[in-house]
């Protein structure tokens, strides 16, 4: 229990006052908050996790929910979709609400590679229709790197330690 949690129960006047505290304070104490990477699409979110799907055999949809007819989005598009690559949580949405912005390189994904045939694999196939942002090379922090934004605008950094 915090201290804050602690020093509320104390300065509870009465035995009720205390138990309701010591449930609100366990309460807080057991939430397990997690960090997700939240990939917002104009549609195309199912056609990306495809793509990502193909590319990285780790990557893992955990539940998708769609628009149905009568919903704020277009139905049968991604109103919400919990994935995993490599234990890292990513969200996936389908906005029917449309926006002057999209993504943008100065948040990417960044994925280490365990052999250079595999990151060559995963640079041609996300890079294709996209965007190459720093070629395949040696640039001194790594033995290989690239970066590329693939052709929904999502950035890969991709790197061979």
């Amino acid at each position: 229990m915090s201290r804050r949690a602690a020093a509320t129960v104390i300065a509870a006047k009465n035995r009720s006052d205390r138990i309701r505290v010591n449930i609100r304070a366990l309460k807080r104490t057991t939430v397990n908050p997690q960090v997700a990477t939240h990939l917002m699409f104009s549609g195309n979110a199912s056609a990306a996790m495809e793509l990502y799907g193909s590319v990285f055999p780790e990557f893992r949809i955990e539940r998708i929910e769609r628009y149905r007819a009568g919903d704020p989005g277009p139905e049968g598009t991604v109103k919400r979709a919990d994935a995993a690559l490599h234990g890292h949580a990513l969200i996936f949405i389908d906005s029917p609400v449309k926006h002057a912005f999209s993504f943008t390189p100065a948040v990417s994904l960044f994925v280490d590679f365990k052999t250079r045939d595999e990151l060559e694999s995963a640079f041609s196939t996300l890079s294709s229709g996209g965007q190459v942002l720093m070629p395949l090379d040696n640039y001194g922090f790594s033995t290989r790197f690239g970066w590329c934004a693939d052709r929904f605008g999502v950035s890969w950094q991709l790197n061979l330690p």
